[in-house]
């Protein structure tokens, strides 16, 4: 970061702080006077742990800011593409020739949680990356003091070689980052310990070369392989560089969280962007998907309100599948019974209030107040995250699952009641029923299904959500009665259906509860058999949790750690997109110039 200011004798100066990795490159050749002590002092400063900035000047004579300004002002006022890459050069040439001051240190202590927030998360299956613009030192010490790295945790430092860097040309240093990553690479995959866990430290001047088009893939090949990665000393574009290296090369999703300036670009890059409001500015937060204000909220956003909110959604998903297979199929039956007569089987009002009034309330409570688990087991037990990478309730069983079940629901309601109601006496003078009565009848089956097989879907229950379900069902009689009041113009055959047709018979009351309970019979024995045979991981928690025994189970602890590490699964269509992303960055390694042979780990 840079100014120009002019003091009061009129002199112009320039005074510029930043990283002093880069700062030391644009140093003159007079002002290097105290780089040495500066340097070391630097160095010591990191080792404790703090945050430092090296600081320069330079004195501009009139003429040279004259200049530079029309240039300035030229850039600054363009438009079009290239008006960030002018004006990033303009400012570039004018940050040469600097005089060395001295250096900056600051104590920045980490937030309160953020050590148990990184190692819940860490957990929960996700892999951790620190993209940080501090040295090597203080970036390494803020690693082992929020849990990133540990004590044991073999440590892989990706740097360039000063005497190479000094002496040979760019192809050497090139490939002398190329021979290290190599080295690292081969190092993991001969490490005999199954448990050993490594740590890729890299800095900015290397990462440079390390995202280049002919390594950016070996990179990435060793960082996912390592348990943590720290980027030091990187500027805001090579942060959005590497998370869209990840993202386009792993196909995963990613989510980056900053609380600066410096953070806008990765947080606009990354699939999730979660910004921090604080003293850094509202940048971040502005530039997000989400906003917190610690980072330690982190944890619960995730582990918890990520969890509960996968669970919802699929739920949510598969439920409407099965509701609406289950009703409409209802009527391409009728048709074909009829001999394709055009007669519907329900009054208009009935398929009007269907998806709008008597079935809407309940999933909406499902996928607001639905939780497998409370929120202290999903904190107790952050493994239990991974039921969303790993897609256990909305992968392709699943949905058929549900789809299968709404098919079953609806050949159970027309087939079971055309064979009860055929040729059989209805009212108490011995009439057979009606057409409005067969249809009446069969979606009072389907509402009351439908409404009963969300009770049974539901793990959580609130006052709220009863009313909605068992309120629906009352929803639907108290219309019944009241669309029978009205006038035979309006209401036509479901005149007084209820209170004359309906409610006096036996059999309508029998057909419809041997009905319902056929109908959600084989979700319920299903649901049993599972929880008996092959329980999941939040059917184990639930019984413990009912039971009032002790959570802390170290055999249960064992599961899901090791469910934790298994291979993900995403969605269909996310696949695609991922499959997508990774045919695109192979496309542009095969026809980038200056591509290579090279097989990489991840192509």
């Amino acid at each position: 970061m840079s100014v120009i200011v002019r003091d009061e004798d009129g002199q112009i100066f320039l005074l510029c702080k930043g990283a002093d990795s880069i700062i030391f490159d644009r140093l003159a050749k007079n002002g290097r006077m105290y780089e040495e002590a500066t340097t070391r002092h630097l160095n010591e400063y990191g080792e404790s742990g703090l945050r430092t900035l090296a600081l320069a000047y330079k004195k501009l004579e009139e003429s040279e800011y004259s200049a530079w300004n029309s240039e300035f002002m030229k850039a600054k006022t363009s438009i079009g593409p290239d008006r960030d890459a002018m004006l990033e050069r303009v400012s570039d040439a004018m940050e040469r020739e600097l005089i060395l001051v001295g250096a900056t240190a600051v104590e920045d202590k980490l937030q309160k949680g953020v050590p148990q927030c990184i190692d819940k998360l860490a957990q929960a299956g996700l892999k951790l990356w620190v993209l940080t613009g501090d040295k090597m030192e203080t970036a390494i010490n803020i690693g082992f003091a929020c849990s990133l790295l540990r004590q044991g945790m073999k440590q892989i430092c990706i740097t360039l070689n000063p005497d190479v860097q000094t002496q040979d040309g760019k192809e050497a240093v090139k490939e002398n980052i190329l021979m290290q990553i190599t080295n690292a690479s081969q190092m993991i995959k001969l490490e005999k310990d199954p448990h050993a866990a490594f740590a890729l430290i890299i800095d900015g001047k290397t990462l440079e070369h390390a995202l280049a088009d002919d390594m950016k893939y070996q990179f990435l090949g060793l960082a996912v392989d390592c348990a943590s990665v720290i980027c030091c000393r990187v500027s805001p574009k090579q942060k959005a560089l590497v998370t869209r290296l990840v993202k386009e090369g792993t196909g995963k999703t990613t989510l980056a969280i900053g609380d600066g300036a410096n953070d806008v670009g990765m947080i606009q890059e990354a699939d999730i962007g979660v910004g921090i409001s604080g003293v850094e500015g509202m940048q971040a937060v502005m530039a997000s998907d989400f906003s917190i204000a610690q980072f330690r909220f982190l944890e619960r956003l995730l582990v918890v309100h990520g969890h509960w909110c996968y669970k919802r959604i699929a739920q949510m998903i598969c439920y409407f599948f099965y509701k609406n297979i289950a009703f409409g199929l209802t009527l391409f039956y009728f048709e074909a019974f009829t001999g394709f007569s055009g007669q519907s089987v329900y009054d208009d009002w009935y398929m009007l209030l269907f998806n709008v009034i008597l079935t809407s309330l309940p999933v909406i409570s499902l996928g607001v107040f639905e939780q497998d688990v409370s929120s202290e087991v999903c904190l107790q037990f952050p493994a239990l995250y991974q039921q969303g990478p790993r897609n256990l309730f909305f992968d392709w069983y699943r949905i058929f699952g549900w789809m299968g079940n709404g098919l079953y629901t609806s050949l159970i309601i027309f087939f079971l009641n055309i064979i009860i109601f055929y040729d059989q006496a209805f009212r108490s003078a011995g009439q057979t029923a009606d057409m409005s009565a067969v249809g009446t009848t069969m979606f009072t089956c389907i509402i009351c299904a439908v409404n009963c097989q969300i009770a049974l879907t539901m793990s959580h229950f609130t006052w709220i959500q009863h009313l909605f379900v068992w309120g629906s069902i009352t929803t639907w009689y108290i219309f019944l009665l009241l669309y029978g009041m009205t006038s035979p113009l309006f209401s036509g055959t479901a005149y007084q259906i209820l209170v004359e047709a309906l409610a006096p018979a036996p059999m309508y009351w029998c057909a419809t509860l041997l009905v319902i309970v056929t109908c959600n019979l084989p979700y319920l024995v299903h649901i049993s058999f599972q929880r008996s045979f092959n329980p999941m991981d939040h059917h184990i928690i639930q019984e413990i949790k009912y039971y009032r025994k002790d959570v802390e189970d170290q055999y249960m602890w064992t599961r899901e750690r090791s469910k934790a590490r298994q291979e993900t699964k995403i969605g269909f269509t996310a696949r695609v997109d991922a499959k997508i992303r990774q045919l695109r960055g192979k496309l542009q390694k095969k026809h980038s110039p200056t591509a290579t042979n090279v097989q990489t780990p991840l192509s």
